[in-house]
């Protein structure tokens, strides 16, 4: 693969951390690296022995490397866990609590009047309003990952909620138009992500998978965790109504020194209500955070817990929907080692690391060539220069705060030349640090600025209006910067 581009991934899981390398180039992704080694420091998404994860990192980036015949220090880690919360917003992004700080800020769609138009670009309407699916988390949780990340000699190109990066690997445009679940079953975590009108509705993580199903299943067969596991592999079986003639194996006994038999048919019988409990507990949590009158067409699994023969006939009973198993299907390379539904998480980092540096065929970005968009690009640029001046804002602070659209270099550039994803980081960048309030609150001072630089007051965008409420909010918000401050 010519002039090809390195990109790698890190999933850290319950059960096992993998480490992924793929080059990337015009004629598309091919893996070139994995490691993987049982994970023993982090449970349901949580560091909690810092020293045995650190050790995990550098053991499957050792192996990765090893395969690959190439040495790295960026990637992309995923991130999961109850402190990672999501909401819908639309207009402005509110302000975060001390603690917890956004991994994503997605775009949905752009609703003109209520009549939905996706694409409204120069289609006139009374109302434009930009609705954005938030994905915030808990700051000392995210901070003791990347502290094991650096630890191991890597730098974290980006952080990505991992049911996101699970729905990129595995999922289809059009199902994310219809409607969808993607259920992520790992170790110690089911993570969950909807899709509808072709963006992310709701995403969330519930402290369940499949290690729960192995601890019952030791309980149950009086054996070790380990042998459990094997069991579970070998025999296990989610059918919830299985036609087919009952098996006898063999399990070793607590001491491992003789073993006891056991039927098909009993170890279906602990599997399968936790397995339909797993699914519930989904169930519910996205029953409570989506509208009532949401289509939902399909539910695809993926993760490790996906492994399950007959897994898809107990979601099918939840949820009352057509399922199917989820696999990565957009690389080449190591095919057999990774299109597997328990390494979607680490190709879906790929995917977003391709994202960040270049998009993949069929998603070529447009500039923002129009003028009025550059008037308004320009706009914000002049709201992050009084905002650093205000702030004495160093060039490195500005660009930790703001992204690299706040950069010397990009500040430099002509605003026609952005983006759209830069322009949309415009957007949201000045807009986090006002509120909904202070656009209320505006002075005239404020409102003159924003009337001159804009030429055009009474159609002003949810960006400008963003603008006013990042000016106007400025006093109030200077505390979160020396907060900030004081612990970069």
């Amino acid at each position: 693969m010519a002039d090809a581009e390195t990109i790698c991934g890190l999933d850290i899981g319950t059960t096992n951390t993998r480490v992924i390398i793929a080059a990337s180039s015009s004629e598309g992704l091919k893996v070139i690296g994995v490691g993987e080694v049982p994970s023993t420091g982090i449970r349901e998404g949580i560091v909690f022995d810092l020293d045995a994860t650190v050790h995990a990192i550098s053991a499957a980036t050792r192996m990765a490397e090893g395969m690959a015949g190439i040495r790295f220090s960026q990637i992309y880690v995923g991130v999961t866990g109850q402190h990672v919360e999501s909401m819908n917003d639309r207009g402005v992004i509110r302000a975060l609590a001390a603690d917890r700080q956004i991994i994503h800020s997605l775009r949905r769609r752009d609703p003109i009047d209520p009549h939905g138009v996706v694409h409204p670009t120069d289609i006139a309407g009374g109302l434009v309003a930009v609705n954005t699916h938030i994905v915030t988390g808990g700051q000392s949780f995210i901070s003791n990952v990347l502290k094991c990340v650096h630890r191991a000699g890597l730098e974290p190109a980006g952080i990505v909620f991992e049911p996101l990066a699970s729905s990129a690997a595995t999922l289809l445009p059009e199902e994310k138009q219809v409607g969808v679940v993607l259920l992520d079953i790992g170790g110690g975590t089911t993570d969950i992500a909807v899709y509808a009108d072709g963006g992310v509705l709701h995403s969330a993580t519930i402290p369940v998978g499949g290690n729960i199903l192995t601890n019952d299943i030791a309980l149950g067969l009086k054996t070790t965790f380990a042998e459990a596991e094997n069991v579970k592999r070998t025999y296990g079986s989610g059918l919830v109504r299985a036609d087919e003639a009952d098996q006898t194996f063999h399990v070793k006994t607590l001491d491992g020194r003789s073993t006891r038999e056991v039927t098909s048919s009993h170890l279906r019988g602990i599997i399968v209500p936790r397995v339909l409990e797993i699914f519930r507990l989904a169930k519910a949590n996205i029953v409570e955070r989506i509208p009532r009158d949401q289509v939902l067409s399909e539910v695809v699994l993926t993760g490790g817990g996906a492994h399950l023969r007959g897994i898809e006939t107990a979601a099918a009973e939840v949820f009352g929907l057509r399922v199917r198993i989820g696999v990565p299907s957009t690389v080449a390379g190591l095919s057999e080692a990774v299109n597997r539904p328990d390494y979607a998480t680490a190709v879906g980092l790929l995917l977003f690391g391709i994202g960040e540096k270049q998009r993949p065929t069929g998603a070529v970005l447009r500039t923002v060539a129009s003028p009025e968009q550059a008037a308004r690009s320009a706009v914000a640029f002049k709201a992050i220069d009084r905002i650093s001046d205000i702030w004495r804002l160093t060039e490195n602070e500005r660009v930790a705060l703001f992204g690299d659209v706040a950069s010397a270099k990009f500040h430099r550039a002509h605003v026609a030349d952005l983006t759209n994803d830069q322009f949309e980081r415009l957007s949201y960048v000045v807009g986090i640090f006002g509120g909904l309030e202070s656009v209320f609150e505006a002075t005239d001072d404020t409102t003159s600025w924003i009337r001159s630089a804009n030429n055009d007051f009474e159609n002003l965008t949810p960006l400008d209006v963003m603008t006013s409420a990042g000016i106007a909010g400025l006093a109030r918000v200077r505390s979160y910067v020396d907060t900030w401050r004081a612990g970069w």
